[in-house]
C-alpha cells in the first residue's frame, strides 16, 4: 500500500499537517472499497486532490474518472448532464444525449459543490446510489449504471438540511465515510511552504528569479486568516512574483497584498453571513420602531392629562420629566415649559383647540418630526458620544455587531466630529 508521503509526491500535495495526513490516509483506505465518500472542507483546500487519490487506488483506475461542477450547471439543463436526454425531450434536444451516469459507467463520478443541486436531482442521484437504476429525460426506459460517487461540498450540510435545502436521506448515502480538510489557517506551518512552491513555479513560467520572504513577511502570512485558503495564497503568490521587483518581500510590502490586513475593520467570523447582517440590521429597526411607539404613547398621556385637567401648572409639576423626554433638555425644555405656562400669553389669551382623541393618532404620525432613517442615524450618535467614541461599547447598546456598527457609520458618512 502506497505511503501518504508517497501520495503527496505524486498528487503534488505539499504540507505536514496532521488534519491534511489524516484526510490522505482516509482517502487510501477506502479507494480499495465501493464506498461512497463525501468531502467536506471551505472553498479553496484543495477537495479536488481526494477523488482522484480514490479513483487512482482503485479498481476502476483504467476506467473513465468524470468531475462534475455541479454548482456551475443551470438548474434546468442539469439533469439532461447528469443522466442524459432523448430527442425531443424539450427545445433544442435535437439528438439523444448520454449523460455522464452513462459515459462513466464502471467508473468514477466525483460531483464537486454536491450541496448546490436541485430537489429533484437529489431525488434522481439517491435512486442512482440506492441500485444503480436512472431514466433519461423524456424518456420511460430505466437504464443501469455501475459508478462510484465521490461528492464534496463546502456546505454545513447540517444547516442546509435544516433549511430544507437539501434531502437528509441522501446526504446519509453520500457521507458514508466523511473525509474533512482542514482550512489554510489551521494548517500555519505549511503556509511558508505552501508560498515556497508557488514562489518557485512562478519563478519559471515568468522566467525571472525566485521570490523570498524574509522572517517579518513569513511571520505575517503565518498570522493572515486565508479565508480563500490555499487558492488565495496562490493567487497572492502570483501577483507579489510578477509586480515585485526587489527578490527579498519584507512584511510592509506583502502587507499590500492582503485584503483588510492591518485596518480596522474587525474580523470575519464563521458563519457570520449576509442573514446575520440583515438580522442586526432588522433589530435595530425594530429598536427605532418600539422607541417612536414609546415617544407616541407618552404624548398621547400627557396630551390627556391636558384634556382633563383645567391646572396647566399642575400638569406641568407632575409631568415634567415626561415633558423632558419627548421635547428633549435645556433650550427645548425652557421653550416648552414656557409655552404651557398659564403666565404665557399667548397662552391665556388664545388657548390652544380641543383635540379630538380620535383622530390624535393621525395627527401625531404627520407631525413626527424624524424619519426611520434620521431616527436610526440619531440612535448611533447618541451611541457613540456615550461611550466616547468607542465602537465596541456603542455596538453593544445598540444591540447589533460591531462590523454592522462600522458598515453603518460608513454608509451615513459620520464624521468624528459628530459622534466623538
Amino acid at each position: 500500500m502506497e505511503s501518504v508521503q508517497n501520495i503527496k509526491q505524486r498528487f503534488g500535495i505539499i504540507g505536514n499537517d496532521e488534519g491534511l495526513n489524516r484526510a490522505l490516509e482516509k482517502a487510501l483506505r477506502v479507494s480499495a472499497t465501493e464506498i461512497t465518500v463525501l468531502v467536506t472542507g471551505e472553498s479553496g483546500v484543495g477537495k479536488e486532490n481526494i477523488p482522484k487519490i480514490i479513483h487512482q487506488f482503485s479498481p476502476r483506475k483504467h476506467a473513465k474518472y468524470i468531475a462534475v461542477n455541479c454548482g456551475a450547471i443551470p438548474e434546468g439543463t442539469i439533469d439532461s448532464e447528469l443522466f442524459g436526454h432523448e430527442k425531443g425531450a424539450f427545445t433544442g434536444a435535437t439528438t439523444t444525449r448520454s449523460g455522464y451516469f452513462e459515459v462513466a459507467d464502471g467508473g468514477t463520478i466525483f460531483l464537486d459543490e454536491v450541496g448546490e443541486l436541485p430537489l429533484p436531482t437529489q431525488v434522481r442521484l439517491l435512486r442512482v446510489l440506492e441500485n444503480g437504476e436512472f431514466i433519461k429525460v423524456g424518456s420511460s426506459k430505466v437504464q443501469k449504471t455501475d459508478v462510484r460517487i465521490v461528492a464534496a461540498t463546502n456546505l454545513k450540510m447540517n444547516e442546509a438540511i435544516n433549511k430544507g435545502k437539501f434531502r437528509e436521506d441522501l446526504y446519509y448515502r453520500l457521507s458514508t465515510v466523511e473525509i474533512h480538510l482542514p482550512p489554510l489557517r489551521m494548517r500555519k506551518q505549511d503556509i511558508p511552504l505552501l508560498f515556497r512552491k508557488f514562489a518557485s513555479d512562478f519563478a519559471q513560467k515568468y522566467k525571472m528569479p525566485t521570490l523570498r520572504l524574509d522572517d517579518d513577511a513569513q511571520q505575517l502570512l503565518e498570522q493572515y486568516r486565508w479565508s480563500g485558503n490555499i487558492r488565495q495564497l496562490r493567487n497572492v503568490a502570483e501577483q507579489v512574483s510578477v509586480l515585485e521587483k526587489k527578490r527579498i518581500l519584507d512584511a510592509n510590502t506583502l502587507r499590500n497584498y492582503l485584503p483588510n490586513m492591518g485596518s480596522q475593520l474587525p474580523a470575519v467570523i464563521d458563519g457570520a453571513n449576509k442573514e446575520a447582517d440583515f438580522s442586526s440590521e432588522r433589530e435595530i429597526l425594530y429598536k427605532v420602531l418600539f422607541d417612536m411607539k414609546s415617544d407616541l404613547n407618552d404624548l398621547k398621556k400627557l396630551t390627556h392629562e391636558l384634556m382633563e385637567n383645567d391646572n396647566m401648572t399642575s400638569v406641568q409639576k407632575n409631568n415634567t420629566e415626561l415633558i423632558k423626554k419627548i421635547y428633549g433638555n435645556e433650550e427645548e425644555d425652557n421653550e416648552t415649559l414656557e409655552y404651557i405656562t398659564p403666565e404665557n400669553k399667548s397662552l391665556s389669551h388664545n388657548p390652544p383647540p380641543p383635540i379630538n382623541q380620535y383622530d390624535y393618532a393621525e395627527t401625531v404620525i404627520e407631525e413626527e418630526p424624524l424619519s426611520l432613517l434620521e431616527k436610526e442615524i440619531e440612535m448611533i450618535k447618541q451611541a457613540l458620544k456615550r461611550s466616547n467614541g468607542k465602537r465596541k461599547i456603542a455596538a453593544n447598546e445598540l444591540g447589533i455587531s460591531e462590523r454592522t456598527l462600522y458598515r453603518k457609520i460608513k454608509q451615513f458618512d459620520l464624521q468624528d466630529d459628530e459622534i466623538d
